[in-house]
């Protein structure tokens, strides 16, 4: 099939490449010239693992291109609409500003018989938005939510755990129900489920999946608040509620709570659309979701000042990780960058490392030192903080940094590395939630090896 791909961003640049080798002639049209230079040259602009082959396989068989026209998109079967819905700058609810100014350009060059498929996330009622704007041009539109993870996207556009159709009632859900599954028909072969629902459902199925993902998050995060209290231990913990076939174990890890561009201004979205709609419950429950990641932050600052004997002033201070997880440079929201600049504002002098966000525009924070090698970010550190677990950082030989560092204290901000080795090592190791027994009276206990 013919495609065009609205907007390049993240989603939009691996839907395109995902769509190419799934066979499709694919079209990624883009307002931002040096975006779409950067990817018709092969090159992502931003760090993606596996995204980069598969927009070189694509270029080279000639299957996928980018361009700033957006008459590009005449003649393409389906084109769907990949630009972002940002949180409004005054309120909670997403700006649709994009999505309706595209759709505007996309209107001018749709042919009858044609398909317009959102992936963008959005509140319900969108799509009554944007069938008024596509009036009289002939093509049906269909909704298509996303499900990427930044670090697994490619992974989740080539083998979904589900595709969701969003339809419109009578021969027009019949028509963009059989488009879509000719566009995904060789992951309908194997075996990937299909759910159609009408427009509005998968309009929210996006922001209800990340919100659920969120309260499961910030739900551990409080009970680890608990366990610090009351001496238990968070991770023991949640090892016994993940055997519960009810819950599962993913996602049940304490630490420094979520961040990124979707979760957190997907569940504010969703809790104005509630607020919107009547349904004041979930609104607050969303509300104290998001009142939780901000207080898991302060707790972690607060450990951090505990470690440092209570003052952080003049300390200095190496925070391993900048991006808001693993595998991803994108530092929106990060909770790791925002626990950073607590630490500086405290009177820290805290050094940041991180192995792909480091081509950042550091000069928006000057409170901040950043560095990119690990070895030289930890020279001369009173106190480490892991807050990102990259690889990398989890497989650090304690004994090796030890000699870089001026005090062997870890505050392991994601419960994520080996504590009895650094323990072994002589470490004084922190985790979250795992009982007071690691708090530190002096600045100097961690230094002479001091453990829990």
């Amino acid at each position: 099939m013919k495609i065009s791909v609205i907007g390049c961003g993240y989603l939009g640049a691996v839907h395109a490449a995902a769509l190419s080798s799934l066979g499709h002639t694919v079209t990624g049209i883009d307002t931002d010239p040096a975006r779409a230079a950067q990817l018709a040259a092969g090159s992502a602009p931003f760090h993606e693992p596996g995204l980069e082959p598969l927009l070189q396989g694509g270029l080279r068989d000639g299957t996928l291109r980018f361009t700033t026209d957006p008459a590009a998109a005449a003649g393409a079967d389906v084109h769907f609409l990949c630009v972002g819905t940002p949180q409004e700058k005054t309120t909670r609810r997403a700006d649709l500003g994009y999505v309706t100014s595209a759709v505007r350009d996309l209107a001018a060059h749709l042919r009858p018989g044609s398909t317009v498929v959102g992936k963008s996330t959005v509140p319900a009622g969108t799509s009554a938005i944007l069938t008024r704007l596509l009036a009289g041009t002939g093509a049906d539109l269909g909704w298509n939510p996303e499900f990427l993870r930044q670090g697994t996207a490619v992974a989740d556009s080539l083998q979904p755990d589900r595709l969701v159709y969003g339809v419109p009632d009578g021969a027009a859900g019949a028509r963009v129900a059989r488009v879509l599954d000719e566009v995904y028909a060789p992951l309908l072969r194997d075996g990937v489920p299909r759910l159609i629902t009408g427009l509005a459902t998968a309009e929210l199925t996006k922001s209800a999946a990340n919100a659920f993902l969120a309260l499961k998050i910030s739900y551990l995060n409080g009970i680890a608040e608990l366990c610090e209290n009351a001496g238990g231990d968070v991770v023991h913990l949640a090892r016994a509620l993940g055997l519960d076939a009810r819950i599962g174990p993913r996602y049940l890890q304490a630490g420094a709570g979520f961040g990124g561009g979707c979760l957190p201004k997907d569940i504010r979205s969703l809790q104005a659309q509630a607020e919107d709609a009547g349904a004041g419950s979930l609104g607050r429950l969303l509300a104290l979701v998001d009142t939780l990641n901000t207080e898991t932050r302060h707790r972690i600052h607060e450990a951090a000042r505990q470690m440092c004997g209570g003052q952080l002033a003049g300390r200095r201070i190496t925070v391993l990780g900048a991006a808001f997880k693993p595998d991803t440079d994108d530092i929106r929201d990060s909770p790791a960058l925002d626990i950073a600049l607590r630490l500086a504002g405290s009177g820290a002098v805290v050094t940041v490392t991180d192995p792909r966000a480091a081509g950042q525009p550091w000069f928006r924070y000057p409170e901040l030192r950043f560095e990119p090698d690990t070895a030289a970010a930890l020279r001369g550190a009173e106190l480490t903080v892991l807050l990102t677990e990259w690889a990398e950082y989890l497989a650090l030989d304690p004994r090796e940094v030890s000699s870089l560092v001026d005090r062997c204290a870890v505050l392991d901000g994601r419960n994520a590395l080996d504590a009895a080795a650094w323990r072994s090592a002589g470490w004084f190791h922190r985790g979250i939630g795992r009982g007071r027994r690691a708090g530190l009276s002096t600045v100097d206990a961690a230094h002479s090896g001091v453990g829990s």
